[in-house]
């Protein structure tokens, strides 16, 4: 019983690795705010700067690698690039 208190207590206790991204997902409006934002989500962000007005961030999750581009008037993600 105490087993599985433990393993339900260690589920509830780490949410933002269950988040997933996509093009809905809005991540803020600046620099900080989305790598703050990738962070807590449970994505190790490796770079993140700003290009052609948009926001690029590079990141790495779980062994996978990606990169999206967030726009800076809405916090969206408009670009969501996945590899492995």
């Amino acid at each position: 019983m105490r087993k599985l208190a433990l393993i339900t207590l260690l589920a509830l206790a780490t949410p933002a690795f269950a988040e997933d991204l996509s093009t809905d997902t809005v991540l803020g409006t600046t620099l900080e705010q989305v790598q703050a934002k990738l962070t807590e989500m449970g994505y190790e962000v490796r770079k993140a700067e700003m290009e052609d007005g948009k926001i690029e961030a590079y990141f790495v999750k779980d062994g996978k690698m990606g990169e999206v581009y967030v726009n800076t008037e809405t916090g969206q993600i408009t670009k969501l690039d996945m590899k492995n």
